[in-house]
């Protein structure tokens, strides 16, 4: 069995002269809390509706749990709760689609549907199409945890949702769901959120992952400094970005800072500044304006 609950190599997805999914070569970790970020238009939902199975791939390969989304379909279901497209039957109630998912989902849970409606406040006697969009996704997710999935994917799964009912909903993630050593795939971009319960990224930009790591490997690595210093001679493959300004240089180190600072007090630098980076720095950082599409090595 493969340590790896998805993993895409060399994933292509084209509409005509746009290149939605440009290359991708992913892998996400069993038992892991996996934050796919992006900007709007990344590629991020494409990716997901590949996984899903909903749209194919122009070219590359697609493992889910060892599973072809293309071929295995039937099996990827049962073992894969998916948060996509939230259209269910709009005639039916939070009950009604209880009562329908139960007989699909060997694993199938009662109790966690009751729980969940509870815990995330879904009014389960109003028909689907009557419920607000945040009820909306509410019960979809209900519906995916209650099935007891080996992995969980979730497409922008905060949408719509108030703070405290979001909070809810990550609490519930982590506690119910990936404690338990199941995988958690979260498309997001609302880093805030993907830095309190992930453990590992990756960073999408115009259909290209940019960076995928271990979160505390991103957050002990990246280092922005700042020095005064003239005729500095640095080729050191750790920094990401070099920005001179009046009077001081700003350089943005992807590893191992005291190395690097040591180097740099060595030919006469001043030190004015080591700052870390949160999520938000990282990502801005990686992503920019758009003008870096090269992918991002964190080093040991």
């Amino acid at each position: 069995m493969s340590d790896l609950a998805i993993e895409t190599r060399s994933l292509y997805k084209h509409y005509r002269s746009l290149h939605a999914v440009d290359g991708l070569d992913m892998s996400v970790p069993r038992g892991s809390i996996y934050g796919f970020m992006g900007r709007n238009g990344a590629g991020k939902t494409t990716t997901i509706r590949m996984l899903a199975g909903l749209t194919h791939q122009t070219s590359g390969d697609i493992k889910i749990l060892g599973l072809d989304p293309r071929t295995d379909r039937t099996q990827l279901l049962d073992r894969t709760g998916f948060v996509v497209d939230k259209m269910l039957l709009p005639s039916m109630t939070g009950d009604d689609l209880v009562r329908f998912n139960r007989g699909f989902f060997p694993r199938w849970s009662d109790a966690l549907a009751t729980k969940y409606a509870d815990v995330l406040e879904i009014p389960m006697k109003q028909k689907f199409r009557k419920l607000s969009t945040g009820s909306q996704t509410k019960l979809c997710l209900l519906l995916a945890l209650a099935q007891g999935a080996e992995l969980l994917i979730l497409d922008e799964p905060t949408a719509g949702l108030d703070p405290v009912v979001t909070d809810q909903l990550l609490r519930v993630l982590v506690d119910d769901f990936a404690n338990e050593g199941r995988t958690l795939f979260l498309s997001s971009h609302h880093l805030s959120e993907v830095e309190r319960v992930a453990d590992w990224i990756g960073i999408i930009d115009q259909g290209k992952l940019l960076l995928e790591a271990p979160l505390d490997d991103v957050r002990s690595g990246f280092r922005r400094i700042r020095v005064i210093g003239e005729d500095l001679s640095l080729s050191r493959g750790e920094i990401f970005r070099t920005k001179k300004g009046e009077g001081a240089t700003e350089y943005i180190l992807r590893a191992n800072a005291e190395a690097f600072i040591a180097e740099l007090r060595s030919q006469g630098a001043a030190i004015l500044d080591v700052a870390p980076m949160n999520l938000s720095e990282v990502f801005l950082e990686v992503v920019g304006k758009g003008e870096k599409h090269v992918p991002v090595e964190i080093l040991a």
